[in-house]
């Protein structure tokens, strides 16, 4: 299977991703349980097993046809259950389950940079191929995939983490009316994320706003897979 293959193009995009979000989802759900919320955990929603995680359309069918046209590749799995009114403090729980998926994209990421720098050179480094080459593939999307992942997650909107995050900081009038603004979060992001670029080219949040942290902090991350990898 070389890498122009459709199934592979597929393969070392679908893989990571799916991965990420899964850990991503179960973090929140772990520090919930943590924090006194057992909803997840009741739902059998702590699990590594995909298959309890996965949307029909956010994680297969969209990130599927993204990665067979070459764009670039993101997606969505079922969100884990929190019930806020379990938590024993729940300004402060719904600020720490929000910023637990994002922290553990990032740890993710940093363990994809170690592996990449201690199996670059055994591998074969540049020139490798086969499955050599698959791995290293996954590992590059698995390590960028995750940092986007974080960073896009903390965009200071609902329904997004850091949307949970600005709530737990508001005074509680100002954190009641924000909550509210939840009803309308999928719409009014539909509409900022992919139609205001459409129509005001200066206007895409996510170019502004989370590519460049994005390239930052990849660069940073390579920067550790190139010393370990010598």
């Amino acid at each position: 299977m070389t890498p122009d293959n459709v199934v592979y193009r597929a393969a070392v995009w679908i893989i990571p991703l799916v991965i990420a979000i899964v850990f991503h989802e179960v973090a929140h759900g772990w520090v919930a349980r943590m924090l006194g919320d057992r909803t997840a955990h009741d739902q059998r929603r702590l699990s590594l097993n995909p298959l309890r995680h996965v949307d029909p359309v956010g994680t297969v069918l969209l990130p599927m046809a993204l990665a067979l046209a070459k764009a670039p590749v993101f997606g969505w799995a079922k969100p884990v259950p929190v019930n806020p009114n379990r938590l024993r403090n729940p300004r402060f729980g719904m600020m720490a389950v929000a910023i637990a998926g994002p922290i553990t994209n990032l740890l993710l990421a940093l363990v994809a940079a170690v592996l990449l720098g201690l199996s670059w050179a055994p591998l074969g480094g540049d020139d490798a191929g086969g499955l050599a080459a698959f791995w290293f593939e996954n590992l590059f999307n698995f390590l960028s995939i995750n940092i986007f992942l974080a960073l896009f997650n903390l965009l200071p909107l609902p329904p997004f983490d850091g949307g949970h995050i600005v709530q737990g900081l508001l005074p509680r009038p100002l954190a009641a009316r924000w909550a509210g603004m939840a009803r309308y979060a999928f719409p009014v992001v539909i509409l900022l994320l992919v139609f205001l670029p459409m129509l005001v080219p200066g206007a895409n949040i996510v170019q502004r706003l989370v590519v460049p942290p994005f390239k930052a902090v990849r660069a940073g991350y390579l920067a550790i897979a190139a010393a370990i990898g010598g």
